[in-house]
């Protein structure tokens, strides 16, 4: 939907849902849908995978052979060094660009999906190192054309380490602060905080089972950081002592204000 009028491209959705193909035909969601990959793959110039990690593996596995020679293959997963070990099967002459929009929200289907939801936010990409200059170009107007804030380039093990932190850990906390017996006995006393905490709580399980144990060595670090510090905070309010409690908040406040993150308040 976002990407309707970007230059002279021709738009076609492929889902193998009845559902969601004809939601799609009803909605104008494409220039034409269909469930058949193979009525399109051989004459596609660019493709966008945009499934569950697991099911764009073995997409690519697939229809290795189908894909149009010079065409660039592109992604939107939450993890990359998985993606990008699969896209080795392409054969030469088929581009892969790791890509991770950081957009979304908690809602499923394509009933929720919106054009704006790409505004202000940061596109990811993890080229391969034959990836070509053409192509990167080409994904840089792609991200413009939807209303992306930047590009930002990485490693797909760097990628992974980050958003194991900055996404998949906010997602561990929210779904844990959910677990807790007070839940459902904390209507009308419920503020913004726990409303922003928790919201993203409310996720796609099967997407998620498969991000966290596709990422597990990068997120599981980052969970030990987390009990760490979780245990430090702790200890600072069971010793009764104030000021170094005082100091311990000042300290971590302190390092939120130094960062300047504006954006969309948008699910990964």
């Amino acid at each position: 939907m976002a990407l309707k009028g970007f230059e002279d491209f021709e738009i076609v959705g492929v889902d193998v849902s009845e559902p969601t193909v004809r939601y799609a035909s009803e909605h104008g969601v494409a220039s034409c849908v269909t469930a058949n990959a193979l009525e399109v793959l051989p004459r596609a110039d660019v493709v966008i995978l945009c499934m569950h990690p697991r099911g764009i593996v073995d997409f690519m596995a697939r229809y290795r052979d189908d894909f149009k020679a010079g065409c660039l293959v592109t992604d939107v997963c939450g993890v990359k060094t998985a993606i990008m070990e699969g896209a080795e099967v392409l054969p030469e002459g088929v581009d892969f660009i790791g890509c991770h929009p950081m957009a979304g929200t908690e809602f499923s289907g394509i009933e929720h999906a919106f054009p704006e939801m790409f505004q202000r936010s940061h596109l990811i990409l993890t080229p391969r190192a034959s990836s070509t200059a053409e192509h990167l170009a080409l994904m840089e107007r792609l991200a413009d054309h939807i209303g992306c804030a930047d590009v930002v380039r990485t490693t797909p093990e760097e990628h992974d380490a980050i958003l194991a932190y900055t996404s998949q850990m906010m997602h561990i906390i929210a779904v844990s602060v959910c677990d807790d017996p007070m839940l459902f006995t904390c209507k009308g006393f419920e503020g913004s905080s726990f409303r922003g905490c928790t919201r993203v709580a409310a996720l796609d399980v099967g997407l998620w089972t498969q991000l966290f144990s596709m990422n597990s060595p990068a997120l599981l670090a980052a969970l030990d950081r987390l009990e760490d510090n979780l245990h430090a905070y702790r200890e600072a309010i069971a010793s009764g002592d104030r000021e170094a409690l005082a100091k311990k908040l000042d300290y971590s406040a302190s390092r939120k204000r130094k960062m300047d993150l504006s954006g969309p308040d948008l699910l990964e």
